[in-house]
């Protein structure tokens, strides 16, 4: 739990990391170099996401054993408490990304900017790629890392998708999942904007 704690972090600091990195290139060489750091960046920070929200799969409590000596009352809000961490760190990563994309697309982070079409869908995108992540991080036991071995990554699908009952069961998962993160994003971060409207 401590190390999935850890690796839930893991996406937002790489993407400050990234957002540093980006601005010095921009600043010392070329904006074209400066775009390829920051593409690049993002892309491992996708990989990495789902490694925020992955701890709400441990809701089934799946590490407790019958005799386990730690109440379950202390394991429910331990592990709750982990899950609003990670959730906490992937709203604020994607809260990021979207007002980078809304100022290179919109000239500015405005109220507007933030709720239009483009930011919204660009949000959900993501959501809906972390989710997909989460699935297969659970039940395929795949890794961020493991995209390098493409060959290797193809058979375990393959293999774990050939049948319409274990299409259903992912496409259920990632809708509910999407669904959720992207209430608990528009809950915290849509008062958050317009708060930087009026301010």
């Amino acid at each position: 739990m401590a190390w999935n704690f850890l690796l839930s972090a893991l996406p937002l600091g790489i993407l400050l990391s990234v957002a540093v990195a980006t601005g010095l290139v921009d600043i010392a060489t070329t904006r074209g170099a400066a775009i390829v750091v920051g593409a690049a960046g993002l892309l491992i920070w996708l990989l990495l996401l789902p490694n925020s929200t992955y701890l709400i799969t441990e809701l089934n409590l799946a590490h407790r054993r019958r005799d386990d000596p730690v109440p379950l009352w202390y394991d429910i809000v331990a592990v709750l408490s982990f899950i609003m961490s990670g959730v906490a760190n992937l709203v604020l990563g994607i809260l990021i990304v979207q007002m980078g994309f809304v100022i290179v697309f919109f000239g500015d982070a405005d109220n507007t900017a933030m709720h239009s079409t483009l930011a919204r869908v660009l949000v959900v995108l993501i959501i809906l790629t972390a989710s997909i992540g989460i699935y297969l991080g659970r039940y395929l036991r795949l890794d961020s890392w493991d995209v390098r071995s493409l060959a290797q990554l193809r058979a375990k699908l393959r293999e774990h998708f050939d049948s319409n009952a274990a299409r259903g069961r992912f496409a259920f998962f990632c809708v509910t999942h999407t669904i959720f993160l992207g209430l608990m994003y528009g809950l915290i971060v849509s008062p958050l904007v317009d708060s930087m409207a009026h301010g």
